[in-house]
Order: structure tokens, then sequence, then C-alpha cells
């Protein structure tokens, strides 16, 4: 057999935090008052619209310029509810493509969840379900946060299981707010070893804003005694990251995955490459904070920016006899 018989498929597996994707609609379930018409930050069906327009232009050329496509699979952070991702694909960019929606309300205090988006045409959904990490303040009562998104099915013809995170911030501090991260890892490490049980050689993608950089304690826990591999382990660097805060890069948003990503059989998916979707248009031009995410806001101040995060990526490749 020549290489010529082999072909060779590429997909885009995406993470994005979207930086507040809330609709204009009160809704007293959430924590939305910020972004509602007649608040300080004047969040109104044209301010909303924009950024359905600048976030979908955004994910439709994740790994393009591979695949001839936008991404099978995007994990999101801080989207309000259902409506907001319906109203993400129907924008005029992912509009033409056949993206289906997973999203569950979660208890977070700010009212934002994670969700996922999918291209039907590629990957077909079987099973999801969303799992609350237990925290308690310093008060011993409980402290919510996102809950951590489960979603499995097959990309082409191969099962693949995708978790989606966004975990607590370090609002309170690095080291004081440390122990939720940790917390999250360990669900995370519940999960996987729940996956496992009933499918040995389960093959996991876990994805999200992680609020803490591969270097940090809960990121190395979780790949030590989850048995993952983290490609972006290397990429955060003075000059590069995901976000950038007080003008120092974090690489907060991060893809990791099983290990049996780099099987060799054909007809299997394999780990091809990852990287930060950075590309010029998505920052800030000129001024102090140039090189930096072009937000949507900064403050109550409206900017008409993208997100505060750069999305990030993984590339997987099917060579087909």
């Amino acid at each position: 057999m020549n290489s010529q018989d082999l072909k060779t498929t590429t997909y885009t597996i995406a993470f994005y935090n979207l930086e507040n994707l809330f609709d204009i609609y009160n809704d007293a379930t959430k924590h939305d008052n910020d972004f509602l018409p007649g608040t300080d930050k004047r969040w109104t069906k044209k301010r909303y619209d924009r950024k359905l327009y600048k976030l979908g232009q955004v994910i439709s050329k994740i790994g393009f310029e591979h695949t001839q496509k936008p991404p099978a699979i995007v994990g999101l952070a801080e989207v309000e509810n259902k409506n907001v991702l319906r109203d993400l694909i129907e924008s005029k960019d992912l509009e033409p493509y056949d993206y289906g929606i997973i999203h569950y309300n979660s208890q977070d205090e700010r009212g934002i969840d994670v969700g996922m988006i999918y291209d039907k045409s590629v990957f077909s959904v079987e099973y999801s379900k969303t799992f609350a990490v237990y925290l308690e303040d310093a008060l011993g009562e409980q402290d919510y946060t996102r809950d951590i998104l489960l979603v499995s099915g097959h990309l082409h013809s191969e099962k693949v299981y995708c978790i989606v995170n966004h975990w607590p911030s370090r609002r309170e501090g690095v080291e004081e707010s440390m122990y939720k991260r940790l917390k999250a890892a360990e669900k995370v490490i519940e999960i996987m070893t729940n996956i496992k049980a009933e499918d040995p050689n389960a093959k996991i993608l876990v994805m999200g804003d992680f609020n803490d950089n591969p270097s940090n304690e809960s990121i190395k826990f979780l790949t030590a005694n989850g048995g993952l591999y983290n490609p972006m382990e290397t990429m955060l660097s003075y000059t590069r990251g995901s976000l950038n805060h007080n003008f120092k890069w974090n690489l907060f948003d991060q893809i990791m995955m099983s290990t049996n990503f780099f099987e060799t059989q054909k007809n299997r998916l394999k780990f091809d490459e990852a990287n930060i979707f950075d590309e010029k248009f998505l920052t800030q031009y000129n001024g102090k904070f140039k090189g930096q995410p072009f937000r949507t806001y900064v403050g109550k101040k409206y900017k008409g920016g993208f997100s505060d995060h750069f999305p990030v990526y993984v590339l997987l490749n099917r060579t087909e006899i």
C-alpha cells in the first residue's frame, strides 16, 4: 500500500471563554442585573447582537486553515442560558453550519454556565450530564460555582468523552482560593475514573478555563492523577497566553487529553497539535493594552470587542485506509 491510498481528516476541538454572554432580558434566577438595557453597562440589543456576530466570526475561523471548516466541538464558558447559545449558532458566520447545543443551568453565583456547541455532521452526541463541585466558604456554608459538563459521543466513528470546565476564580487571592480549584480537579478525576470503569480505553478530552496555569498545583494534580497529557504546558511565556491580567500573561484556558490520543493505528483519532488562537484581529491594536485580547467591557466601560480571553484549540487527525 502506498501513501496515496491513505486519507487524513483533521478535526478542530476548541475551548472559548466568551466573557459574560448574557441576553438583554431580566431573569430572576440569574445575577444578570449588570447586563440589562437600563443599567450602568447599558447592555442593549444592538450590543448583544454585535457580540454574537463577533464571537461567531471568531469561532468560524478557529482551525479553519487546517480543516477548511469551523471546529467540530467547542467547549464554552460564561454563557447565561441555552437561548444565548441558540442565538450564537444562528449568527452570520455559524448559521451555514449545522451546530447543535448542549447546556444545563448551574447554581453558579454569577449566573453563568459552561456549555458546548458541536458540528452535527461529524459529532453525534450519545450522553451528557453535569456534575456539581461541592465547596464550602469560611463559615461552612455551601459556596456555589459552575458545574462540570460531561459529553460523550462519536467523532466520525470513534467514541470520545469531553469534560468542560470553568473552575473557581482567584478573586479572593491565588492561595486563598486554591483549595476550590483542587476540589474541582478531584471532581474531574472522579468523573474520569467512573468513565474508565465502564470504558477502560476511553479517549477523554478535558478542556476549560481553569483559572490556573499549567504549572499550578491544581493542574499538576489533575494531569498526574488523571493520566492526562497537557499539550499547552510549554505555551505560556512573557509575551503569550490566553488572557492578560495586570500586564502579565496567563494560560488559564487549556485542553488536555488522555494519552491514548498518541496511538498510531489507522482509523483512530490522534493528537496532532495544540495552539492559542490569538490572531491579530482578536487583539487591541494600539494603546497601552496593545496585543491583549480585545474585550467587550473594561469594568463598566463598553469597548465593543470579542472577549477578555483568546480561544485555545487542538487538532486531531484520523488517517483512513
